[in-house]
């Protein structure tokens, strides 16, 4: 192999051969160019058969590829990376994968020796790269899913050009009251850091908030209830009932129905008769026609209320530790977006017990009417009961 033509040039105009003694230090001193290299260069000044056609190396000089030098060696590599990312658990590198050193070691065994530098080379010219996870799936799909968002859309549509209220609905993610990490960062002096508990442990805490909310798709307001026992059906309309006392009845005092757009699971889930049972009880109560459309499954991040309400009250609270309930409610109080979005709250100490049984007779008089247009999705609650059996 030939050195570098620049090395070559650079002894040339260094006069090496005028030098004498001391040359080879006098030009090592003054390019870097190691002293065994510099004796090449001066070889390949006259040697016609080196360095034509402005080539750096000899034809088929230079290190040969791993793929060339060792045969076998991709196939060898892709077999476990393949069986391993079909988490097949006879992969013999099920547990190596994630590291290319261990990798290189296996491969040893498999008598490739190999660099994890060399590894990983071999992987990105087979097309792998390093990658994280990303959250796409959701869960099984609703064989009418599109059909749904349509009609969910139609029917909202109709309701407020009527001025009827449309609600979005659904239960935040649950914090812990206490002492503890938050995603984000907020300005403090530098050097003073708010100090929170080394570990997230549920013991710690002094309680958690569940953060129930009903976000109205008209004026881009909403209703908060912070309550501390469990997300239950009984909480989730007690919420939308405190919404429609507080503010939903002010704003339309000639309303004679309301539309819920909820989740598909949790405690506003299409399956749970408590939820039936409850929106029941406050129809009645408030003389509402309650038409409720639960989103297809897999689908909750394309509920309105995630991004109209929960995004921004997460960034409100971005970087602050939840130390008190206080403190969750005011940071609630004060979230605000350039849309003008209006924020009230209301903490909610009551218990609400989990595993309450509808009765048979209880499901008989709840006045629900399924739509026929998946009327396991859709449905209507009147405000008159039926006699209980």
């Amino acid at each position: 192999m030939s050195i570098l033509p620049w090395i070559s040039t650079v002894i040339k105009r260094l006069g090496y051969a005028a030098w004498g003694h001391g040359g080879i230090a006098a030009v090592n001193l003054a390019t870097g160019i190691a002293r065994e290299t510099i004796p090449c260069g001066i070889d390949e000044l006259d040697d016609p058969n080196i360095i034509k056609g402005g080539r750096v190396q000899v034809p088929g000089g230079g290190r040969k590829k791993v793929e060339t030098s060792q045969p076998g060696i991709v196939e060898a590599l892709d077999t476990p990376i393949e069986l391993e990312s079909r988490d097949d658990l006879e992969s013999p590198l099920r547990w190596t994968t994630k590291s290319t050193r261990k990798l290189a070691d296996e491969m040893a065994s498999l008598s490739f020796p190999v660099s994890h530098t060399v590894v990983s080379k071999v992987l990105h010219g087979m097309g792998f790269s390093l990658q994280g996870t990303r959250k796409t799936k959701e869960g099984g799909s609703h064989p009418g899913g599109d059909a749904q968002f349509r009609h969910i859309y139609d029917l909202a549509a109709a309701f407020l050009a009527a001025g009827d209220p449309v609600v979005s609905v659904d239960t935040k993610k649950k914090e812990l009251v206490g002492a503890f990490e938050q995603d984000g960062r907020e300005w403090h002096p530098k050097g003073q850091p708010a100090e929170v508990n080394a570990y997230d442990f549920p013991h710690l805490a002094d309680g958690k908030a569940i953060s129930y909310s009903v976000y109205d798709l008209a004026d881009d307001s909403s209703w908060v209830s912070v309550g501390i026992d469990h997300d239950t059906s009984r909480f989730a309309v007690a919420s939308i009932s405190r919404w429609w006392e507080k503010m939903g009845r002010k704003k339309y005092p000639n309303a004679r129905r309301l539309m819920v757009t909820a989740g598909y699971g949790g405690s506003n889930g299409n399956r749970l008769w408590l939820w039936n049972l409850e929106l029941a009880v406050f129809a009645a109560r408030s003389g509402l026609e309650i038409f409720v459309c639960h989103l297809p499954p897999g689908t909750s991040k394309w509920n309105k209320i995630e991004h109209r309400l929960f995004s921004p009250i997460s960034i409100n609270w971005c970087g602050r530790p939840l130390t008190t309930y206080a403190t969750i409610v005011t940071l609630i109080a004060n979230t605000t977006t350039t849309t003008g979005l209006v924020v009230r709250y209301e903490l909610d100490p009551a218990d609400y017990p989990m595993k309450i049984q509808v009765t048979k007779t209880q499901r008989e008089s709840i006045p629900i009417e399924r739509e026929r247009f998946h009327g396991e999705l859709n449905c209507k609650i009147l405000p008159a009961r039926k006699e209980a059996v």
